[in-house]
């Protein structure tokens, strides 16, 4: 599930499995539905 945020005056979209931000709700729905709960794999 994707959770709303409030973070300097801004919305974000969070994943819950990962913690990733998203200013997009639609972004962040796309992601977590494929997030595995690893390091994203540009981050090495």
């Amino acid at each position: 599930m994707v959770v709303q945020t409030e973070r300097d005056d801004t919305t974000w979209y969070e994943c819950e499995t990962c913690g990733l931000l998203f200013d997009e709700q639609s972004d962040a729905t796309d992601h977590e539905r494929m997030c595995d709960d690893s390091d994203p794999s540009y981050i090495q």
